[in-house]
């Protein structure tokens, strides 16, 4: 078969959209070897990539930023119409009326994946349009899900769920690292709050302002717990200004951007992975963190609810009360929360794997592959 896969970028950026479209990519690589894709890159250049014999690759990167939603989308057009694909997938679901366009054209069935933010109160009249008209949705969370059946009124058969997924050869359990723990001038049993999240207006939704609220009646009942904040962005200067006038200076440390190869030490640094977000379509660093054993928080609101498995594999509060997210991380830095898998590293890195690994990633989209196969051979 032939398939088309388009996606905003894989090298350019590391957020959530990228790295599932990576994982999805590698697991169509492992599931379908003799297919033929091209993918096509919005802000990718060609020098970027190594293609193989049945992976072609297209980028836009090359064009200014002005014109290159143009220039992607006159180049997915131009290519569908010469030569169709059996199947075009989209990883953002702003490329979705370009596929619905060309399913009129030339009935070319497609997939697009519901993330997040994106995904919710949609006014854009062709998307709606092109949701309806989609060969199938895949959700990256049962909340995302739900969301897009309630406010699109689209037929549930076509959503499905396929979560994100992570990888568990990177991230795995290790001592705390005693480089990073000379670098903050930590001790081992310095009990430490960590939060991985983009510094933006935009992200405040993660949850990082409601952990300062919360870290001087923490700090009360601990009085040596740390918080550090990795993550950089244009709302730092407000975050420092609420870490002065809660006077937290001596128990906060803002580590601004940090390479991807340090991202699984700061994991293992922490005693506890908090993000008490209200707004996530799923939240990879919630597994990520249960892979190197962390105990992890999250929001009861989004996508962290099928994260941490309605709270089987971790703790859901209510992200907007204060005194709720002090309390569960309390209990869980002094050993008291009422969930003893979060105090077993290796079965809870397990039964992370378990749910959300990749061989799980494989297996489902495996189940959605051979459906769409079978669909199209009988309509053959």
């Amino acid at each position: 078969m032939k398939n088309d896969l388009w996606i905003p970028s894989l090298f350019e950026s590391k957020g959530g959209i990228q790295v599932y479209s990576a994982y999805l990519l590698n697991a169509l690589r492992s599931l379908s070897p003799h297919s033929q894709y091209r993918i096509f890159l919005k802000h990718d250049l060609k020098s970027q990539i190594t293609e193989t014999s049945n992976f072609t690759f297209h980028t836009s990167g090359q064009f200014p930023l002005w014109s290159r939603t143009a220039s992607y989308t006159f180049q997915l057009i131009q290519t569908s119409l010469s030569q169709s694909p059996h199947l075009i997938i989209s990883t953002h679901l702003n490329f979705t009326p370009v596929a619905w366009y060309l399913k009129k054209l030339k009935s070319i069935p497609y997939w697009t994946v519901a993330h997040g933010i994106e995904a919710w109160n949609i006014q854009n009249s062709l998307l709606k349009i092109a949701l309806k008209d989609a060969d199938r949705i895949l959700a990256v969370s049962h909340y995302t899900r739900d969301r897009l059946l309630k406010e699109q009124n689209l037929d549930p058969a076509k959503v499905v769920v396929l979560p994100n997924t992570f990888d568990s050869d990177r991230f795995k359990i290790v001592n705390k690292p005693q480089y990073l723990l000379e670098q903050y001038q930590l001790t081992p049993q310095q009990p430490i709050i960590l939060t991985v999240a983009r510094l933006a207006e935009v992200e405040r939704y993660k949850g990082y302002d409601r952990i300062l609220e919360a870290l001087p009646q923490i700090k009360a009942s601990i009085p040596n717990v740390h918080y550090i904040l990795v993550g950089k962005g244009s709302d730092r200067d407000r975050v420092e200004q609420l870490i002065a006038q809660l006077n937290l200076q001596d128990c906060v440390s803002l580590a601004g951007f940090i390479p991807d190869d340090q991202l699984c030490d700061y994991y293992n640094l922490c005693d506890v992975f908090a993000m008490p977000s209200k707004r996530e379509g799923f939240g990879i660093v919630y597994l990520e963190a249960m892979a190197c054993g962390k105990p992890c928080l999250g929001g009861n609101q989004d996508g962290a609810i099928d994260a941490l498995c309605h709270g089987d594999l971790g703790a859901l509060v209510n992200p907007d009360d204060v005194e709720s997210i002090t309390q569960a991380l309390i209990q869980i830095l002094q050993g008291d929360y009422p969930n003893p898998l979060m105090y077993q590293p290796q079965h809870l890195r397990q039964a992370a794997i378990d749910r959300f690994g990749f061989d799980s990633f494989q297996q489902k989209l495996q189940q959605y592959l051979d459906d769409f196969r079978m669909r199209y051979l009988l309509s053959a």
